[in-house]
């Protein structure tokens, strides 16, 4: 299995001492480097500045928001970064939710998984450079019906240097998933569980069956909390604040697509309870209410021993990278647990 590093988004500013643990990691023989977007950082800049002192390792965004960019500006953003990067970018795309699509940028959220279609499509017409681009969608018009008339279909002036960039797609839900596998080239899953596993193998397998032709590789970098610490509770309540965010906070009650994995791995109670605390304003009680064992679930945890057992059902689950997170200390024991 292999390890990638994800610096995510940033909080009040950027991550501090970013450029040696990603130095680090490529040190380290981890296999990739990840940026994420919300409302505050993007993904691309912070991935084009430091991964400029890299050499080796995939350069990844988990994820660019589509709502942010037109299909057009995003395939832009990657056949330029993979010219600098030497053909080493992979594009993770994700959908985000109500909140953040209509509330931070003021796009339409309704259809996702047919606005996703639309918008890869038109990617990899782009990058594939074949012909000038049009497209005729519900969601996407190129040229755009309703403007001046005045627009043609045009070719982008850079010759990509691959006429194939990966798309992986951020996905939690199981028709979402499934589209990863019909029009990507890997998912990028936040909350897996090993035990989930058969559940998202069939929702793979659902997308695989609606593909011309089966994919020759197709990858699924899970982020994955890695915490090598002798006390498994202490390791425990390093987590549960962010679980408690994603649960409880991310997203309105009644549409919080973090708060469904949860659910559908059995604990519909929990997520509820935590939902229902952290919206009124109670976040340390909404963090207490996360047993360590939805922790345990979703994370590797606690002494060297303990993590090398547990690692053996993600290694026979469909993931194929760890993407953990943390400083380059914690890096060099992540990697002398996993490797």
């Amino acid at each position: 299995m292999k390890l990638g590093y994800h610096l995510g988004y940033w909080s009040s500013g950027p991550p501090a001492h970013a450029a040696e643990t990603i130095r680090t990691a490529e040190e380290l023989g981890f296999d990739s480097v990840w940026t994420a977007e919300g409302y505050g950082s993007d993904a691309l800049t912070p991935l084009a500045w430091w991964g400029s002192a890299t050499s080796r390792v995939t350069l990844g965004t988990n994820i660019v928001q589509m709502s942010a960019r037109t299909p057009t500006a995003t395939a832009m953003a990657a056949m330029t970064l993979d010219h600098l990067s030497g053909g080493r970018f992979v594009l993770g795309l994700g959908a985000s939710g109500p909140q953040v699509v209509e509330g931070w940028y003021g796009m339409p959220y309704p259809k996702p998984l047919a606005r996703t279609r639309e918008y890869v499509d038109i990617i990899r017409k782009v990058v594939a450079r074949a012909e000038p681009v049009t497209h005729d969608g519900a969601h996407y018009q190129l040229p755009l019906h309703s403007g001046t008339g005045l627009g043609k279909p045009l070719k982008p002036t850079v010759h990509p240097l691959r006429e194939h960039i990966p798309i992986y797609l951020a996905a939690e839900g199981p028709k979402n998933v499934a589209l990863s596998a019909e029009i990507g080239d890997g998912w990028l899953p936040l909350f897996f569980s090993p035990r989930s596993d058969g559940f998202y193998r069939a929702a793979l397998d659902e997308g695989f069956a609606r593909r011309a032709r089966p994919p020759a590789s197709f990858e699924v970098a899970a982020s994955v909390p890695v915490i090598v610490h002798d006390d498994v509770e202490a390791a425990a309540d390093l987590i549960k604040p962010s679980l408690a965010l994603y649960i409880g906070g991310m997203g309105a009650r009644n549409v919080n697509f973090h708060r469904d994995v949860f659910a559908r791995m059995g604990y519909e109670e929990v997520a509820d309870r935590v939902q229902e605390l952290y919206l009124a304003g109670h976040k340390d009680e909404a963090t207490a209410a996360i047993p360590t064992r939805l922790v345990e679930d979703t994370s590797l945890i606690g002494p060297p021993a303990k993590i090398r057992d547990e690692l053996a059902a993600w290694e026979e689950s469909v993931v194929t990278t760890l993407l953990v997170r943390g400083d380059a200390a914690t890096l060099r024991s992540v990697a002398d647990v996993l490797s």
